[in-house]
């Protein structure tokens, strides 16, 4: 059993923790994380720390193998971030160096590539490197992975498979390398070119893949549009698949190239208070057929910008329900050096209709199927369009 001297400590050095002032974040205004504050704490009930001391004699005293206080600690703090919501977690110092060292925004993949090995039927890794993160956590070429995430690879193609490693830079993703082993969690930091494709297509539709919303989208989407002027557009086709989101302000730029009134999304926040934010007037692309295209790794400023213009009749989705994601984050540094990233705000859509943990539905349901081709697939989406009224 914890003895008193020593429960006294633990308690002690709890409450100061809990009690400890946040350090100012950096600025990150408009994205999908948002500065911190300076803020104190109101002082927690005694009782549950107490019980939390209780608990961590027990554990310190009687689990099988010994864990050091750090050890301990490190994973209570886990547990209470990690424990809010899938978004919110601790960063611990390397992590959080890491994640700074990225603009907000970039997509990333991680530090190696799966290939399918036809002899195993099976996906590997390939091209990781020995001083590589991933080698550091055991992972080795030639390892054939299980899952990714809850997505079991053998039923996916290449392009799937490549899908589900990429999302928003420092974000996490879990491999499962058997189908009983233990998931190993990895964070995306191989930083991926995010430029927007063009294809102007036969039937006069101009497809622009947007891979993330960075603080030049708007500008890029629009230069594209009137670069493609002269040659008589029927419509143009927003691909946001697969798009992890980036930032707010550009996914509300980008909507205010298409709508000249109304709300384009609002954010509700019980720290921080509510915001909404406006279409200003502008008639440039008002007579030009929008469609946007999404599939279920559409996420967070995607999910923003397509429930705007879906709202607004201003644009027909297809594809298959977004992801979901429709939070707003902060990231608190602390004393240690480390962080916590944590929810503090949700967005809404135009209607009022929280995004997390719902996504946004398709008008027209209409999944890419793993036997179809990828130029067939978005040719027949570029004629539904065309021959929509």
């Amino acid at each position: 059993m914890v003895q008193y001297g020593k429960s006294v400590v633990l308690l002690t050095a709890l409450l100061m923790f809990l009690n400890h002032s946040a350090f100012a974040a950096p600025s990150a205004a408009g994205s999908d994380f948002d500065e911190g504050e300076t803020r104190t704490y109101d002082e927690v009930p005694v009782e549950p720390i107490q019980q939390f001391v209780q608990i961590y004699g027990i554990v310190k005293e009687n689990y099988v193998n010994e864990k050091s206080d750090d050890a301990l600690f490190q994973q209570a703090i886990k547990g209470l971030v990690g424990g809010l919501d899938r978004y919110s977690r601790y960063l611990s110092p390397e992590d959080y160096k890491q994640l700074l060292q990225y603009t907000e925004g970039d997509i990333a993949s991680v530090d190696f590539e799966l290939a399918y090995d036809s002899s195993l039927h099976q996906w590997v890794i390939q091209g990781l490197k020995k001083d590589a993160d991933s080698s550091r956590q055991g992972l080795r070429n030639g390892v054939s992975v299980f899952k990714v995430d809850d997505h079991e690879l053998r039923k996916l193609n290449h392009d799937q498979v490549n899908n589900l490693l990429t999302g928003s830079i420092g974000s996490t993703l879990s491999i499962q390398l058997a189908q009983n082993s233990i998931p190993i969690s990895l964070v995306r930091n191989k930083k991926l070119e995010t430029d927007i494709q063009s294809q102007l297509l036969h039937n006069q539709v101009l497809v622009l893949r947007v891979k993330v919303f960075k603080q030049e989208t708007a500008n890029e989407i629009k230069n594209l549009i009137e670069a493609h002027s002269g040659s008589k557009l029927k419509a143009v086709l927003l691909d946001l698949r697969n798009n992890p989101g980036g930032l707010l302000s550009s996914a509300v730029e980008t909507a205010d190239l298409f709508l000249n009134q109304g709300i384009i999304v609002s954010t509700k926040s019980r720290a921080e208070g509510d915001q909404q934010f406006q279409a200003l007037p502008g008639f440039e692309f008002q007579n030009l057929k929008v469609g946007i295209l999404i599939n279920n790794r559409s996420a967070s400023a995607a999910e923003v910008f397509t429930a705007a213009l879906k709202e607004h009749k201003r644009a027909w989705v297809i594809g298959e329900k977004s992801y979901g994601k429709g939070v707003v984050q902060k990231l608190f540094p602390l004393s240690n050096g480390a962080a916590l990233q944590m929810t503090v705000s949700h967005y809404y859509t135009p209607s009022g209709r929280m995004i997390e943990g719902t996504g946004i539905y398709p008008d027209q349901l209409y999944p890419l199927q793993q036997d179809v081709k990828e130029d067939i697939y978005l040719n027949h989406v570029a004629e539904m369009l065309v021959n929509r009224k």
